[in-house]
């Protein structure tokens, strides 16, 4: 591609103005660690010129070309831009990159085109490639040692720690820790994953009975293996776990269950953490790992909020992270405080069995149907091709991009829903899009939460089978359920609070205290340039580090994560 060989020649050339020749007054650049080493964006011409013109000095970044085993360039769409979107690959100082050009004419009629997108990752760290394919192991170690450890004595010892320390210790055992113990282990970082509960997968067996994925299949592979083309769009949670434990199995993740990460201090001279880990049985073990990688998910632990009266309440009282099933509860009465996706969800369970339900809505909800609805944020995914090309182009948008990107969808989500917001409407149901009318998944990325993915429980409160509450209208809780403003009491023998959680800078506060929460600041929500805070990249403190998200998010973001835990191993990065 000519513009591929233009750029490489003005990069060489240092010439800031040579570079800002081939993009659009208005473009927007995307790095991801090849460049910058961490997550940065530029938009418009110049500020995108004169950081590559600055950045290329160090990066040295050429050899860009098409691959052919990539998807080749190819019109498109994207925000409304009729374009040319192409696949390169390029190399740098440090490694291998690839990156995604987005080419529109430069004015009407004029045959020259320049680029409104550009985004650069970088994919690989030379000399420390990842330990797949081609470069797969020998198995030599093991293979026909007569006399000698087989595999699973190796793995056994490898497993138990018991002449070494791990490099990295992971906290948590979903789709957040494999993701990043299995993409280590390709690098060659020896890592120990924790998880408190008896199995790999139980975070997502214990949760309630009726739970599967929101999202569809083909968007929610954990790296270097695909879910089986026999499972459903929609995966149950149980099968979930069971592919987890499968996984971490099959990948070689070393896994502790039944243990609780209890706390760390940091040994700056020594470069390394104290960290105490619980087992089932009471007995503890020090580990001294070099990195600390908190794996436990969006939120941490559940927050159960000050209601008046709620002690004089007679019934069961329960979070929504407790809840398992309403077979228990044929015909009685519940309560759910919130209208959040578990909320509505247990909501639906407990109809099912014959429970006679009301929510309880303290705040204005987003609420968008699975199917046709959230499926419209699978677009890219659904185009098909290779997961790692659909991969890399979904993280070549800026927050600038991001945001614009969801704008549209929402005013598209807003007409496909019509009907369902209307109805939810007449019955005093508060909606809303968010903030700015980005809808749910900038919520998810600001608060992890306020957010419907309907599965149906909105048709049946329009309905009216479905009770709904306003909590504006409760004055306090009673014996019997809740108390209203009128004198009137809605009975209960059930209240489930689907309250949400507290964020993980509260797990931060009770692991490693008070100071460090100060340090690094707040952890997930949208920081000032966009990205989220904390979160795949380099804290304030060396060697603390978090991945959090859906399965996709932990799936793309878990490989930049490895190649910087990576690249500070070996003294090429150090704290920020």
């Amino acid at each position: 591609m000519d513009w591929l060989g233009a750029f490489e020649a003005a990069l060489a050339s240092g010439d800031a103005g040579r570079i800002g020749a081939l993009f659009h007054d208005d473009a927007h650049w995307r790095d991801i660690l090849a460049f910058t080493w961490t997550y940065a964006s530029a938009a418009g011409r110049e500020g995108i010129a004169a950081r590559l013109a600055e950045a290329q000095a160090r990066t040295a970044a050429h050899g860009f070309h098409l691959p052919r085993h990539r998807k080749p360039p190819r019109q498109v769409k994207r925000l409304g831009i009729d374009s040319i979107e192409a696949i390169f690959e390029f190399a740098t100082a440090e490694g291998g990159g690839a990156g995604i050009i987005r080419l529109s004419p430069a004015g009407e009629g004029e045959g020259e085109m320049k680029a409104w997108l550009l985004s650069t990752t970088l994919e690989s760290l030379a000399g420390h490639a990842e330990r797949i394919g081609a470069n797969r192991p020998t198995g030599a170690a093991y293979s026909r040692n007569f006399g000698g450890d087989n595999w699973a004595d190796m793995r056994r010892k490898a497993s138990a720690y018991e002449d070494g320390e791990p490099a990295a210790l992971v906290i948590g055992a979903a789709q957040a820790g494999l993701s990043i113990a299995a993409r280590l282990n390709q690098l060659g970082v020896d890592t120990l994953v924790v998880e408190k509960w008896p199995r790999i997968g139980d975070s997502w067996r214990q949760r309630y009975h009726s739970l599967a994925l929101h999202n569809s299949i083909h968007l929610n592979h954990l790296p270097y293996m695909e879910f089986p083309p026999t499972w459903p769009k929609y995966i149950p949670k149980d099968m979930l776990g069971n592919w987890f434990e499968f996984y971490a199995d099959a990948m070689e993740i070393n896994c502790w269950t039944g243990t609780e990460f209890v706390g760390a201090s940091r040994d700056a001279e020594a470069g390394c953490w104290t960290a105490r880990l619980r087992r089932a049985d009471g007995t503890e073990r020090i580990v001294r790992p070099r990195h600390l990688v908190f794996a436990n998910g969006v939120s941490s632990y559940p927050m159960i909020p000050d209601l008046p009266g709620l002690a004089a309440f007679k019934g069961q009282v329960i979070h929504s992270e407790g809840f398992d099933s309403g077979a228990a509860w044929q015909g009685k009465r519940a309560l759910i405080l919130g209208t959040g996706s578990s909320a509505n969800d247990i909501a639906l369970d407990l109809h099912s069995h014959g429970v006679d339900t009301t929510l309880i809505q303290r705040g204005s909800t987003t609420v968008i149907s699975i199917d046709p609805s959230a499926r419209l944020n699978e677009a890219i995914w659904d185009e098909g091709g290779p997961l790692e090309d659909c991969d890399l182009i979904v993280s070549s948008a800026t927050p600038p991009l991001i945001l614009k990107g969801y704008r549209a969808v929402t005013r598209r989500m807003l007409e496909l829903d019509r009907e369902m917001i209307e109805g939810l409407r007449r019955i005093g149901f508060k909606h809303d899009v968010g903030e700015d009318e980005a809808g749910h998944q900038m919520k998810y990325f600001r608060r992890g939460g306020g957010y419907n993915l309907d599965a149906g429980s909105s048709a049946l409160m329009i309905a009216g089978r479905l009770g709904l509450l306003q909590y504006d209208d409760i004055e306090r809780f009673v014996e019997t359920g809740a108390l209203l403003k009128d004198g009137s009491v809605v009975p209960a023998d059930l209240l489930v609070l689907a309250t949400g959680y507290y964020p993980q800078q509260e797990l931060v506060r009770r692991a490693l205290g008070e100071a460090m929460v100060d340090r690094i600041g707040p952890v997930w929500g949208l920081g000032e340039d966009g990205e989220l805070n904390n979160m795949y990249r380099r804290t304030p403190q060396e060697g603390l580090w978090f991945i959090a998200g859906g399965l996709s998010q932990c799936r793309i973001n878990s490989k930049y994560l490895a190649l910087q835990i990576k690249a500070v191993e070996f003294g090429k990065l150090g704290p920020l």
